[in-house]
């Protein structure tokens, strides 16, 4: 099993990876909020803004501070 550095020493696996999405949007800002009512969210940004939004097989929400090119590059 492959692991990606998402930010600050933090990996993930990338085989429950499902996407990687913007953070900028009222979608993933909504889905942002639900996963943190839900106690789903996982935040890796270490205080940084929030710019990618992955979404795991498991419904966890991992917060990241790369962009969204800078983990399609790793992937």
């Amino acid at each position: 099993m492959d692991f990606i550095d998402i930010g600050f020493g933090n990996l993930i696996a990338s085989g429950r990876i499902l996407c990687v999405v913007s953070a900028d949007s009222s979608p993933s800002r909504r889905m942002i909020q639900d996963s943190k009512d839900r106690a789903m969210c996982i935040d890796c940004c270490a205080g940084k803004k929030c710019k990618a939004v992955i979404v795991t097989d498991s419904d966890h929400i991992v917060l990241s501070s790369k962009t969204v090119e800078e983990i399609k590059e790793i992937l």
